[in-house]
């Protein structure tokens, strides 16, 4: 290695220690001008002192027997709107429509498409009954997973049993 090149790296070991001290310097002195002011601004600040005393809260409430209570009512959120209910489907053909082809018309979570002869046979086979009650209750097969009412368990059963009356004609 010649004189020249000696000399370089050792110039440009020199001028990377100044930028690293330069850097570390610069580093130290916002951490100790911001700890003067920044912090202090923080915990003064009635937000944060807000939130915090929110955050410190219990985390529930209990009901005492013969106190009044009325303030643990559950409330619906501000801005929320009335609940709307679901529409009730009026019979086999539109509860069909509205909630079970979903998975009946796709094939979803392994259900048997409405329609498929093949699927559906060793099902009819069963009988009426067993398609009412794995309608009804929910059923867990080999291929896939019938949840109650198909999710919707506000519905009436008999109305179940026409919307599974209505599957089992799609497929004879």
């Amino acid at each position: 290695m010649s004189k020249k090149d000696s000399q370089f790296i050792t110039m440009f070991s020199v001028v990377i220690g100044i930028l690293v001290t330069i850097t570390v310097l610069l580093l130290a002195l916002a951490r100790v001008v911001a700890g003067r002011t920044q912090v202090v601004d923080v915990y003064k600040d009635p937000i944060y002192l807000a939130s915090l005393q929110k955050n410190i809260q219990p985390m529930t409430q209990e009901a005492v027997a013969g106190q009044d209570n009325s303030a643990m009512a559950i409330k619906a959120p501000a801005g929320a709107g009335p609940a709307v209910a679901a529409a009730v489907p009026k019979n086999g053909a539109e509860l069909f429509q509205a909630v079970c082809s979903t998975c009946h018309g796709t094939g979803l979570a392994g259900a048997p498409k409405a329609g498929d002869k093949t699927a559906w046979g060793p099902r009819i086979a069963e009988g009426k009954a067993t398609l009412y009650q794995h309608a009804l209750n929910g059923f867990t097969g080999k291929t896939g997973i019938m949840p109650a009412k198909g999710g919707r368990t506000d519905l009436p059963d008999d109305l179940i049993k026409q919307g599974v009356d209505y599957m089992v004609s799609l497929a004879q």
